[in-house]
């Protein structure tokens, strides 16, 4: 932790701000999303379709508008785009609060979703172009706040709720009230950089490159394997461990290893290896984490039956914190002046529906009707997908794919 300070200190205040930003945005929104279907289904009493076409609608605003929100980056200047997303995620969490009509949960939903759509490219193309320089630190820094924040936020919301839901939507809607006028009154501006054509333009740019549309492939997985966190581990600890407080260990040992590693982890990779190599070593550490479940234990339910399982929750949080910082650090790369933020929102967008894809073939690989914990397909399938991922990546390194050189900026403006 020693190092996480001195490094963020080492930061001007403009990252300082955003780093501790992601903090906040995540507090609130683990205050409130853990807990909003089971507010739907008990407290409202909404069918298992509408809470899924709810969450569904929240879902695709966020990630099918990732796009959108990069090109506004790029367009009007990211600082704006953070501070209005954040708004926008105070107004969509206070409606949650207070409407109870389908409607009004459309309406929350859809603010939400387009809040996340619009301030998470935003946020990382302001670090890539405010430490051009010090790009891997200073997305690890993220990383780490980020961790930290989505471990506080359930733990407020489950003392929330012992008021009522509402009390905790409301805290959460305050969160981003409150990151919203500091960033409003803090924040410095960063010009907004033309890339000399239309939207249009720019998407067209951004998705024919075909070496950034094979990086983004590539690291698809590596979103695939972290959203297991909150599937296959899950139903694996709370068979293994027998209790509840199996699961939450999960969440604990990961945010621990991220704060206490992180930083000191990619200062020392950032010396040591290429970005690609880094990248290819935190891929197999992950896969490789989903081997360790099938490990046998005997014995009755509890800690010694627990170990595999936290084990793979360890192995998957250092391959996150090896790898992520590089890949954040290669995008912006890609991009030539002006496209930072559509470049962000595009690999944001094509990483989601397949990492989406991904989980879906995990869960009906889990889908065996044993009711015997994890079947050994899906920790397979899972060890297979960062297999595939690393040496995906690694192809790419040794083709060079991974020292990307911008195209030039077109000379006039189409019309």
């Amino acid at each position: 932790m020693i190092a996480t300070w001195t490094t963020l200190r080492g930061f001007p205040p403009a990252i300082r701000l955003l780093v501790v930003n992601q903090l906040g945005v995540n507090v609130g929104f683990y205050l409130l999303l853990p807990y909003l279907a089971g507010y739907l289904a008990d407290d409202l009493g909404l069918s298992a379709a509408v809470i899924g076409l709810v969450l569904g609608v929240r879902n695709l605003s966020q990630q099918g508008l990732f796009l959108l929100g990069g090109s506004a980056s790029d367009r009007l200047g990211a600082r704006g785009v953070i501070i209005v997303g954040c708004a926008l995620r105070a107004v969509g969490f206070g409606v949650f609060a207070v409407g109870v009509s389908l409607p009004a949960l459309l309406a929350a939903s859809v603010l939400s979703g387009l809040a996340g759509a619009l301030f998470n490219p935003a946020v990382r193309a302001y670090l890539a172009q405010a430490a051009p320089d010090r790009r891997a630190e200073a997305f690890a820094l993220f990383n780490v706040f980020a961790s930290a924040g989505a471990l506080l936020g359930p733990l407020l919301g489950s003392a929330l709720l012992l008021v009522d839901f509402r009390a905790a939507a409301l805290a959460a809607a305050g969160v981003f009230v409150a990151l919203t006028v500091g960033q409003a009154l803090v924040l410095p501006p960063q010009p907004a950089r033309s890339s000399g054509q239309s939207v249009l333009g720019d998407w067209r740019e951004a998705v024919t490159d075909r070496r950034f549309l094979a990086f983004t492939l590539a690291l698809s997985a590596m979103f695939a394997l972290q959203n297991q966190l909150y599937l296959v581990l899950p139903v694996q600890a709370q068979q293994a461990g027998g209790h509840p407080l199996a699961v939450a260990s999960l969440f604990v040992v990961s945010t621990v290893v991220t704060l206490a590693w992180q930083v000191p982890v990619t200062r020392w990779l950032h010396r040591r290896l290429a970005r690609g190599p880094a990248i290819v070593v935190g891929l197999a550490v992950m896969g490789g984490g989903f081997v360790l479940p099938l490990v046998p234990v005997g014995g009755p339910a509890g800690p010694v039956r627990l170990a595999p399982v936290l084990g793979a929750a360890v192995l998957l949080a250092v391959g996150v914190l090896i790898a992520q910082p590089f890949v954040l650090e290669l995008i912006p790369a890609f991009a030539r002046d002006g496209l930072t933020g559509t470049y962000f929102g595009l690999f944001y967008l094509v990483s989601g529906v397949v990492a989406a894809a991904g989980t879906t073939a995990v869960g009906r690989a889990m889908d065996d009707g044993s009711g015997g914990g994890v079947p050994a397909v899906a920790w397979l399938l899972c060890a297979a997908l960062g297999g595939a991922s690393a040496a995906a990546v690694w192809a790419l390194h040794r083709r060079g794919a991974l020292d990307p050189t911008p195209a030039p900026a077109p000379s006039a403006v189409p019309a």
